[in-house]
């Protein structure tokens, strides 16, 4: 299948060429040590690719929040060690100061990983002038970084502009897989959304019903659904003021021919809190001091059903309040029945999102799933229809 964007398989030979390639290197760290290391092995086979084809290898990446103003903190310098050791082959370190000589010393197959892109300025506005800079120490560019994709950066953006532009490995896989989701997938479609509040989802929402054929919504956003549909939700977290709000959205799902799912039966509580009293209900009998916590298990085995019967799944947000037990039951109990059926070679399963990765590696099923997106914002913006800057620029 021809495909809308240019691949390492799309560079020809690229012995002794410069190669910048945008990653994302911005990892968690506590006491100098890199405490997640996911997002450096996501790059491995890129930048290995890249590497063993003779290219000298330019990694460019953000670390935290600079805002133009180099400083220790932000350094990639501190990166530099575990990265090599993920990658299981030495990586050079350069600074901005003095990197047109140093790149000048790099040999075929070198790696080696440009200081923060956000110690300039320019760098989030997309300065042409950063462009130009960036652009001067390569001969062509490879976005690797999704989740980076929806902004329009100097070094996510503009460098597709001025340079070849090709997708990396780790894009080319996540594009592929959100293509199988929502772009052209097999139907029937299920979506299940979760989390705290409707008020951070609603475009996701009003995009999602005219795509899918079946709405699961759980977490808190399940309360202001019930709210609106005149449960009393007792004390449980709750957008009230979105009433309205979500009479439209169920509108919007009947004339899509999108059904939308709310629990029946909930798992209620006095106290939020690990593993306190609690009582299976139905949604009508929430007790006035009570708070909904989880959805119920005659819920969730009707939602395994609802999964059995489509052919495609997009998961973002846990049905529970997963990190606090007893309330990960069904978020863990749905995302085991969707592995099996992915296993099964029934489902295409995609999940994106920080909570909903955690959620899935807490299930233990993240690796069942047919593609699992560590991206948070672009994975979002993506399921609301927006177009992502990044991935548009590799399009041409």
């Amino acid at each position: 299948m021809t495909k809308p964007f240019k691949t390492l398989d799309d560079m020809g030979d690229i012995q002794g060429k410069r190669v910048l390639v945008r990653e994302d290197l911005n990892v968690p760290m506590a006491e100098g040590r890199v405490t997640d290391d996911t997002r450096l092995r996501a790059t491995v086979a890129t930048v290995g690719e890249l590497a063993d084809k003779g290219a000298i290898v330019l990694v460019l990446a953000h670390f935290g929040r600079p805002k133009g103003v180099p400083s220790p903190e932000f350094s990639l310098s501190q990166v530099v060690k575990p990265y090599s050791e993920v990658l299981g082959r030495e990586v050079r370190y350069i600074d901005w100061e003095g990197a047109d000589d140093a790149v000048a010393t790099l040999e075929p197959g070198d790696i080696a990983v440009l200081e923060n892109t956000r110690f300039f300025g320019g760098e989030e506005t997309n300065d042409a002038a950063v462009v130009t800079r960036f652009a001067s120490l390569g001969d062509l560019y490879v976005n690797d970084a999704f989740s980076a994709a929806h902004r329009a950066h100097a070094s996510t953006e503009g460098l597709a502009h001025v340079l070849p532009a090709f997708a990396g490995r780790a894009m080319e896989a996540e594009l592929d897989a959100l293509q199988k989701a929502l772009g052209e997938p097999e139907h029937p479609v299920a979506a299940v959304v979760g989390g705290a509040k409707v008020s951070s989802k609603l475009d996701v929402l009003r995009h999602l019903v005219t795509k899918v054929d079946h709405l699961i919504i759980g977490g808190g956003m399940a309360n202001t659904f019930l709210a609106a549909r005149g449960v009393d939700v007792g004390k449980s977290l709750c957008e009230h003021e979105l009433a309205s709000v979500c009479e439209q959205i169920m509108e919007a799902a009947d004339k899509a021919n999108c059904t939308v799912h709310l629990p029946y039966d909930v798992v209620v509580a006095k106290e939020f809190k690990p593993n306190p009293a609690t009582r299976t209900v139905n949604v009508h009998e929430v007790a006035a001091d009570e708070m909904i916590l989880d959805v119920g298990p005659a819920a969730v085995e009707s939602l395994g059903d609802v999964l059995k019967n489509c052919r495609t799944l997009v998961w973002n947000g846990p049905l529970g309040a997963f990190e606090t037990p007893p309330f990960d039951k069904a978020t863990v109990a749905l995302a085991k029945t969707a592995a099996a059926l992915t296993e099964g070679g029934s489902l295409v399963s995609v999940a994106g999102g920080g909570d909903t990765v955690a959620a899935l590696n807490h299930a233990g099923v993240a690796d069942a799933f047919t593609f699992v997106s560590t991206a948070g914002g672009a994975f979002l913006e993506w399921m609301e229809g927006k177009t992502l800057p990044g991935v548009a620029a590799l399009r041409g």
